[in-house]
């Protein structure tokens, strides 16, 4: 009779060990790891259209992912979309004329913010702008240039 409680205790733990492995497997794949460190640099860019961007979306730079975007706004003075972006500590020689576009990932259109450094001897700070920078692009707005430039073509 031992042997069979000290079994059901061990499958119990098992299986309660696996829940938690999903649960953090879940949170990881959703960006929303309670476990990252915060650490870092705050950087900003305008976007005239920040399309399906989203809080905690990736910021990558040559495909590796190097932060998050940590807030999205409005700005009444300009009309623009003010993204604020969190850089993990470990890349701080960015350069300070690096590019911002807001791009997209897989089938799904996961929308992320693409980097491109630029070739500036100074680096981005805790608080800098991003001055260059691509809007997303509005693939229904494509296509109506795409079917109107169709249609004046056969005129």
């Amino acid at each position: 009779m031992q042997q069979c409680k000290t079994l059901e205790l061990l499958v119990g733990l098992f299986v309660a060990s696996g829940i938690v492995a999903l649960f953090f497997l879940a949170m990881h794949v959703s960006n929303l790891n309670p476990l990252t460190e915060d650490e870092g640099y705050t950087v900003y860019a305008r976007f005239e259209n920040s399309g399906g961007l989203k809080v905690k979306s990736p910021v990558s730079i040559a495909g590796v992912r190097i932060g998050r975007v940590t807030d999205i706004r409005f700005d009444t003075q300009t009309y623009e979309s003010v993204v604020e972006m969190r850089i993990d500590k470990q890349y701080n020689t960015l350069p300070d004329d690096t590019s911002a576009s807001i791009l997209t990932a897989g089938l799904l259109g996961e929308q992320y913010v693409g980097l491109n450094a630029g070739g500036s001897e100074d680096y981005l700070e805790d608080g800098s702008v991003i001055e260059y920078t691509q809007s997303a692009i509005v693939l229904e707005k494509l296509i109506g240039q795409f079917l109107y430039q169709n249609k004046s073509d056969k005129k």
